[in-house]
Formats: structure tokens, C-alpha cells, sequence
């Protein structure tokens, strides 16, 4: 099978960000019961043609950490290091014959609702291959969610020039201690890969802790 325009493409970004950047990876198990709890309120006050997903939360909670972490919100070039003040997020999206990573813009500024129209709007325009270069070209963090296919752990290649990439396993429900007691709770794996030319293991895992933080109580975001 003769390899795709697309596909050649996808091999040389990924070949030449696996070789130029020096990817190191963290990884934190997050408690999302309280993320799903308020995802199910936000849907049961909607329509049954609108639903906020796990993923929409996860994009917000990014933003948000990024914001709190700006070392981590940046690119490599050689004689400088570039600091986004914006959060815009690449969000992997599967399509006939590879990916591509849509971006949400300005996710700081954004609600839940907004973010989520945007990304399934995207969605839709990416697999139907309509997506404009200004949608696609950029960012400055990106998100693969592999959790709907069932895989629990993995980690990603960085989509240079962002310094980071965030990896999201599927939702496992299992017994965890809350308060010195066990019970059963639903716990998601996030794994960030790094570009150590900009981010360093403290920075990394000071956007990690953040980012788990936001994950597992977010109505601080709020705050």
C-alpha cells in the first residue's frame, strides 16, 4: 500500500520530534468521582442533544493548570525560549488515514459549554477533512485522550513546537483509600511527556500536581 501524502507527513513530524526532543515522561492517577459528578449535573440541566464529555472537562483543566504553570505553556527555538500568555489547546483527533490535532483557542477564556461545541464542531470538520490551516497549525500544549478504546496507560510523542503533551487513559473503577478508609472510586492515568530543553522534572510535575488537582476537585478553578 502506497504510504498517503498525510501519512509521510505524520512519519517525518514524528520521527523528527522523537529525535530532536528529549522527551521524559510523568505520570499521576487521578480520583475523577467528583469530575463525573458534575459532569452528570451540567447534562441532566441540558439537552439531550448536548452533552459535555469527560474530554471537554480535561481541555479546561489543562488551560487552567497551564495558567497556574506558565513554564510549562512553552517552545523551544534554539536561541529563545517562547511563553504563551494564551492556552491554545491540540486536541488528537482520529481521521481516515491518521490524525490531525485541532486546536481550541484561547481556552482560558472559554466555559465548558463553549469549549465543548468548539471540539465537536472540529471533530466534525476534521473527518470530513475541512479543516482550515488555522485550525490545525499552532497551539501551545496538546492532549491525547485514548480512554474510549480502553487503554489505561500510555505515552505520547510531543506535536513540536509544543513542549508537552498530555496522555489520558481510560476511566478504571477500583477501591481507593478516602479519609484512611477503602472504597470504590473511578480513577483516570494522566501521563505528561516533556521536552527537556524547556520543561524541566520540577516543572513537569508542579503542571502535573496542578493539573490533578483541578482534575479531582474542579470547582477550584474557580478560585
Amino acid at each position: 500500500v502506497k504510504n498517503t501524502t498525510m501519512r509521510k507527513t505524520i512519519a517525518e513530524r514524528l520521527v523528527k520530534s522523537k529525535n530532536e526532543a528529549p522527551h521524559f515522561y510523568l505520570s499521576l492517577d487521578c480520583n475523577i468521582d467528583k469530575l463525573l459528578e458534575i459532569r452528570a449535573s451540567i447534562n441532566s440541566k441540558s439537552n439531550n442533544d448536548f452533552k459535555i464529555s469527560v474530554n471537554d472537562i480535561i481541555i479546561k483543566t489543562v488551560s487552567a493548570s497551564l495558567i497556574k504553570v506558565p513554564k510549562a505553556n512553552a517552545s523551544w527555538e534554539n536561541e529563545n525560549t517562547k511563553y504563551f500568555k494564551n492556552t491554545d489547546i491540540s486536541v488528537a483527533v482520529a481521521i481516515n488515514g491518521g490524525l490531525i490535532t485541532p486546536i481550541v483557542r484561547d481556552v482560558q477564556s472559554k466555559g465548558l459549554m463553549s469549549i465543548s461545541l468548539e471540539m465537536k464542531n472540529l471533530s466534525t470538520k476534521a473527518k470530513e477533512g475541512k479543516l482550515l490551516p488555522e485550525e490545525y497549525v499552532g497551539g501551545s500544549f496538546s492532549i491525547s485522550n485514548l480512554g474510549m478504546f480502553g487503554i489505561e496507560e500510555f505515552t505520547s510523542i510531543i506535536n513540536q513546537p509544543n513542549s508537552a503533551i498530555l496522555s489520558v487513559g481510560t476511566i478504571v473503577k477500583k477501591p481507593v483509600v478516602r479519609d484512611d478508609k477503602i472504597t470504590i472510586g473511578h480513577t483516570m492515568k494522566i501521563t505528561l511527556a516533556c521536552d527537556h530543553r524547556t520543561v524541566d522534572g520540577v516543572t513537569g510535575s508542579l503542571f502535573l500536581q496542578t493539573l490533578k488537582g483541578f482534575v479531582e476537585n474542579p470547582v477550584t478553578m474557580l478560585v
